[in-house]
């Protein structure tokens, strides 16, 4: 038997039968008090009369008569008020969590309230009474209210250039590094050269953490998660193995680890080799393993079109200073500290995107990702109040994300890693990022909108060389990794994902 092409539930239709379902059912009267605590935290109290339970309860009782056991009567033939008394218990936890869901969703349906993180609170601690209302509370995160400024004729500084032959050559070069082979050099280190050394931070004579083997390139500074260390090229030049250093570094305000937020520790590098990069010859068969390319002026192409990718990017990083500046002038919000240290992982995480879908190679986007560690507060704080405004102007302007921008982003992120887009969708899936990848393309969309109405004033954009080195390592200990996701703890997340879902609102800022 066919379905009518009006019977198959699709994603562009599904939110339509949604609607249309629930308009066909009683809606759940409750009551509900909202208590501001902050600019983005409400109390919420839902109190559901015992009326509304009973009826809930009814409809269960209604479902589950026809193929109910009762002793004394035939499958199906028992009485409703003898169901009622044998199944009460069976049926209870699915009507607190029907109660819970629908109360909630009709709380998402209110224009003054746009959630941005799930409900959060203890589904056991909710008691279903015998008699009287039942009440639950708790805290939800929220965006601020504000009235979006004026984004139409921005004046936006344009940064531009014609990408010279010996741009895409120094570019080239980058990406060949990652490539490269290194090999040993006979005399001391000079500017650009790689040391291996057990790198050890101390405080007060107690190690903190360290590292046997860390091959460190020699640029003018060196970043790690909770610091950096400035004039390391002079640190550096003429060391050869068997040499030793020392220097002071000042950790940052919201290095992971407390304890030491703010001192100045010692990092002792122990020089076990010297060596310099040798970079691959660009024969024929490296050409096919790069990227299936037939010649080298093919690769410079690709190499160009990641500097216009890069060019683009940080037009867009500029713009949404911009709107984030104008709204700043008429409206502030303190955001909640415990929001910042939960969503400065995820602004991590979609910098990372960004930069690698902009055609940024890795030793480029670490020493950016360790400055966005350094500073996690503030630089979180700000990523959020740019989110908040452009997610409002794409309600506005109903600008939505398509399948098909999902596979443009995965493929400019595959093609930056040299992985298959498939492989991408999988990791991204399986690190439950997909929701970070829709906000990514919303943003991009709105700015393309206001890049759109906004006049411009170009300016020179500045080709400059690489001047920042970037370690994976927390010089006060600590894991802040990114991390990747066990299989259980996939499971496990999916699992509490679907419990969410099934109790929650409806998310888009998170």
């Amino acid at each position: 038997m066919s379905e009518s092409e009006n019977d198959i539930v699709t994603p562009e239709n599904e939110e339509q039968v949604d609607k249309e379902q629930l308009s066909d059912e009683v809606a759940l009267n409750t009551t509900v008090e909202i208590e501001t605590l902050s600019a983005c935290e409400r109390k919420i109290v839902i109190t559901v009369p015992h009326e509304e339970i009973d009826r809930y309860f009814s409809k269960e009782f209604d479902e589950i008569i026809e193929n109910a056991n009762v002793p004394g009567f035939r499958k199906g033939r028992a009485p409703k008020k003898l169901v009622a008394k044998r199944y009460r218990k069976t049926v209870a936890d699915r009507v607190k969590s029907t109660l819970i869901m629908d109360g909630i969703q009709q709380l998402g349906d209110r224009d003054d309230i746009t959630p941005i993180s799930e409900p959060d609170f203890d589904f056991a601690a909710i008691v279903l009474p015998e008699e009287g209302p039942m009440v639950f509370e708790f805290r939800l995160e929220v965006r601020p209210e504000f009235d979006l400024p004026n984004w139409e004729g921005l004046k936006i500084e344009k940064p531009v250039r014609d990408f010279t032959p010996d741009d895409v050559d120094r570019a080239l070069d980058r990406v060949l590094t990652d490539y490269g082979q290194l090999v040993p050099k006979e005399t001391a280190a000079e500017n650009g050269d790689y040391i291996v050394t057990k790198l050890t931070f101390l405080h007060g004579g107690k190690e903190l953490s360290s590292a046997n083997e860390e091959t460190i390139r020699i640029r003018p500074t060196l970043t790690f998660h909770d610091g950096s260390i400035e004039n390391f090229d002079k640190l550096m030049i003429g060391v050869q193995a068997g040499d030793v250093r020392e220097v002071e570094a000042t950790l940052s305000q919201d290095a992971l680890n407390p304890d030491y937020r703010g001192v100045t520790v010692i990092a002792k590098f122990e020089i076990l080799d010297v060596k310099k990069l040798k970079l691959p010859e660009l024969t024929p068969a490296f050409l096919k393993q790069l990227g299936s390319y037939n010649n080298v002026g093919e690769l410079k192409d690709a190499v160009k079109d990641a500097l216009e990718r890069q060019l683009d990017y940080e037009q867009r990083r500029r713009t949404r200073q911009q709107v984030t500046d104008l709204l700043t002038v008429s409206a502030s919000w303190e955001l909640p500290p415990a929001m910042l240290e939960r969503q400065s992982q995820r602004e991590l995480q979609r910098v990372v995107m960004e930069l690698q879908r902009s055609g940024y190679t890795d030793e480029m986007i670490k020493p950016q990702i360790n400055f966005l560690r350094q500073n996690s507060r503030a630089t979180t704080a700000q990523a959020l109040k740019e989110h908040f405004i452009l997610e409002k102007i794409a309600e506005a302007e109903d600008i939505e994300a398509l399948e098909s921008d999902y596979d443009t982003e995965i493929m400019l992120i595959a093609a930056q890693q040299g992985e298959t887009p498939r492989r991408i969708r999988a990791q991204l899936e399986k690190r439950n990022e997909m929701d970070i990848l829709r906000n990514q393309i919303i943003e991009r969309k709105v700015l393309d909108l206001i890049f759109s109405k906004a006049t411009f004033t170009e300016t020179p954009y500045a080709m400059e060389g690489i001047t920042e080195e970037g370690i994976d390592h927390a010089a006060a200990g600590g894991d802040s990794e990114i991390p990747e996701a066990s299989e259980e703890d996939l499971r496990a997340a999916n699992r509490e994902a679907a419990e969410k879902r099934e109790l929650g609102l409806t998310t888009r800022d998170s």
